[in-house]
């Protein structure tokens, strides 16, 4: 479940996050200093070689919604992913995931489209989840704009990965649209704490016990606890519902919530694949260039891309 210790070079980016005293992001006492020390923080790399990257609004249930749509270098239409950004919905924007997406369009053939949902604080539950069912509502309506073929994916890391599950979710108990395949990166989706990785890796792993509770308080607030689209573990039944990736990481705090998520789709009949990294953090899926690059991150993503080609039979 967990390696003895980080891979050396998670203790090395773990090292350089210490000693630059910016966590947890929960002290700074508001999302809006949080956000900018946050992207302080990312890799300034440009990513593989799209055919287009283009910024673009679409109908939302409280105004237009900017996405990002990558285009990969491939003739005619191909499938489309929905992309939905981690940052405990508070930080995080098109521009944190920038190049996750650009690896994930260039390493699948699809289409990747990423989604700038409301956050909280401002916006607290369910407004990032509307927003994000919007967004997929419009790309399963609307394939030819963004050059897709009319087959859909949804994807998301932490947050991220608790919005793509509950769209799926969504799409399943109101009939539509049809989503054939759900990648969940880490994915948060209980607000329950009664969790050994909660425990082992509360402090010192990069996604901080502080943090997630700022996080959990600032969205869930408004939250039912038994909602299935605010906490997908949560919902009565997990049959029905595509094909599903989903990725976990050793030293992660919510490691064992999205093990349990897996178990759970596994037990209801879905076709699950879990690729766990013992000896990685929380977010390494996107650490994918220097002062933070990791293989592992190139692996999960290539891997992940590999599934995506196979649901679709690209």
């Amino acid at each position: 479940m967990r390696a003895d210790e980080p891979h050396p070079d998670v203790q090395r980016i773990l090292a350089t996050v210490e000693a630059a005293d910016t966590q947890p992001l929960a002290k700074y006492g508001d999302a809006d200093t949080a956000r900018e020390v946050a992207s302080r923080m990312r890799a300034d790399a440009d990513g593989p070689d799209l055919a287009s990257v283009e910024n673009h609004a679409v109908p939302g249930p409280a105004g237009e919604i900017e996405i990002r749509i990558y285009r990969p270098e491939t003739d005619g239409s191909v499938p489309t992913v929905a992309y939905f950004h981690g940052g405990g919905w508070v930080i995080g924007d098109l521009e944190s995931h920038d190049l996750v997406c650009r690896h994930l369009a260039s390493e699948s053939g699809c289409v990747v489209v990423a989604t700038h949902y409301r956050r909280a604080p401002e916006q607290p539950y369910p407004a990032a989840f509307e927003d994000c069912h919007a967004v997929t509502e419009w790309l399963a309506e609307n394939p030819d704009p963004v050059g897709g073929d009319g087959r859909l994916a949804v994807a998301g890391d932490s947050a991220g990965g608790n919005l793509a599950a509950a769209v799926t979710l969504c799409a399943r108990d109101e009939g539509g649209p049809e989503i054939d395949y759900q990648l969940l990166v880490y994915p948060s989706v209980t607000q329950d704490t009664d969790w050994d990785s909660r425990e082992q890796n509360a402090e010192g792993y990069y996604l901080t016990e502080p943090d997630m509770q700022w996080f959990g308080e600032s969205y869930f607030h408004t939250a039912e606890e038994d909602d299935p689209y605010a906490h997908p573990l949560h919902a009565d039944s997990h049959a029905d519902l595509p094909p599903a990736t989903v990725i976990t990481a050793g030293f992660d705090p919510i490691r064992d919530e999205g093990i349990a998520y897996a178990e759970t789709l596994e037990d209801a009949g879905v076709a699950v694949e879990h690729r766990h990294y013992p000896a990685m953090i929380h977010a390494f899926y996107a650490m994918l260039a220097e002062p933070a690059r990791l293989e592992a991150a190139h692996d999960a993503v290539a891997k992940s891309a590999a599934d995506l080609r196979a649901a679709f039979d690209l």
